[in-house]
């Protein structure tokens, strides 16, 4: 079945990129995986993608050499943690709401009980 780029599976796909239906390197519940654990921001979910490749290639591949043949994975892996960095900072530039900050929310006095309706008096404070 080909890859359907109009969904967020297939723009994931897309970004990172595993596009080659014949050897693709995450298979479609890893996808959806990656969508579930980064809200289903697909930016996000293609940087966690990247840093799972990443990873991978650092343990698996490292340095080899051999005849005429050689590998880097740590420089591999660090182009793929590159990518990934830049895909959040595109998504935390283009919607500031899901850059992982946290909101500031308005608290009661603690030293106010909630099932008085008035404030307490100093001669009643407690800890």
């Amino acid at each position: 079945m080909p890859i359907d780029y109009t969904t967020p599976a297939g723009q994931v796909r897309l970004l990172i990129p595993d596009t080659d239906e014949d050897a693709q390197l995450f298979g479609d519940p890893q996808i959806d995986g990656f969508l579930a654990l980064e809200g289903a921001v697909v930016k996000r979910a293609a940087a966690a993608a990247l840093e799972t490749a990443a990873s991978n290639t650092a343990l698996v591949a490292k340095v080899i050499k051999t005849q005429d043949l050689s590998t880097d994975g740590a420089k591999v892996s660090d182009a793929l943690l590159k990518r990934a960095a830049e895909l959040r900072r595109q998504v935390n530039e283009d919607d500031p709401d899901t850059s992982g900050t946290l909101d500031i929310i308005d608290f009661r006095d603690p030293f106010t009980r909630p099932w008085r309706d008035h404030e307490l008096a100093e001669s009643e404070w407690w800890c």
